[in-house]
């Protein structure tokens, strides 16, 4: 769980902080924009001490000052985004040892063996591994409990993961998560367990672009047999193509209106993609 920042934070541990949360590959791009720029100014010329302009004495005081601060800066700025650029390389591996090391594990309360925050980084390499970009954020305080975002494309995600060991996950876990989804615009949401979910919260999910992982289809992810992707349900039947995405189309019911009981083919991926054909 990422740490929350304090008030007292100085601006070097925000930088710091920001360089662990981002890829290592843009750290080491910013650490070179930060050197690059800071030496520029550094060596560039100062502004001209004029009489005869009134702010020209104050211009070169604080041209001056600020050059002198810049030729320690170049260094220092640069030194903190590489701390933390190695802490998030050195990060990134440990998730996916992690991730291997679930995957090779086949007893069956591996999951609740590891710790929470060990949980989470499983679900969010487990994300990334599956082709979504993903951020942590950490469940605690007032956000719902959100641990990560995921995104697929331009669409958010968000995930919370609920690694309890001695009971089902309820209704309520659910209910929180769809509110929050309507917070903050996102598309869809998935509740990670390590166990199971309750009748009530799987009823609850259903129809709402919330996803269910419980601890046999988190499995089935790790190992590379299920995508984590809202799901695509397979027709048995022979069925057209979607005009919009070309993809599988499903045989569907209108439940609202005048056309109440007519059937007719929806797409798919709904709601990501809403195309339908009669």
């Amino acid at each position: 769980m990422a740490r929350r920042r304090q008030k007292e934070d100085s601006g070097f541990e925000v930088l710091f902080e920001i360089s662990t949360l981002i890829p290592w590959q843009a750290g080491l791009a910013l650490a070179a924009a930060l050197f690059g720029g800071l030496h520029l100014y550094s060596t560039s010329t100062p502004p001209v001490l004029d009489a005869t302009v009134v702010t020209s004495g104050l211009d070169y005081v604080l041209g001056t000052l600020g050059r002198g601060v810049a030729v320690w800066a170049k260094f220092l700025l640069p030194a903190i985004v590489l701390g933390g650029t190695l802490m998030s390389y050195i990060g990134r591996k440990r998730k996916q040892a992690l991730h291997r090391q679930v995957a090779a594990d086949a007893s069956p309360n591996a999951l609740e063996r590891m710790s929470w925050s060990d949980f989470e980084a499983l679900v969010g390499e487990a994300f990334r591994q599956d082709g979504f970009r993903v951020v942590e954020r950490g469940g605690a305080g007032p956000d719902g409990g959100i641990d990560i975002e995921v995104f697929d494309g331009k669409d958010k995600y968000l995930v919370q993961c609920k690694q309890w060991k001695t009971r089902q996950v309820g209704v309520a876990v659910v209910r929180e998560l769809y509110g929050v989804m309507a917070a903050e615009g996102a598309v869809g949401g998935f509740v990670v367990a390590s166990g199971e979910f309750t009748p009530d919260a799987e009823a609850f999910a259903e129809g709402r672009s919330i996803e269910l992982v419980d601890a046999r289809k988190l499995r089935k992810l790790i190992g590379g047999e299920q995508a984590t992707k809202p799901p695509v349900v397979v027709p048995t039947v022979t069925s057209p193509a979607c005009p919009s995405c070309g993809g599988h189309m499903l045989e569907r019911t209108v439940k609202k209106g005048p056309n109440t009981g007519n059937r007719f083919w929806g797409c798919a991926q709904y709601p990501k993609c809403r195309g339908v054909r009669n």
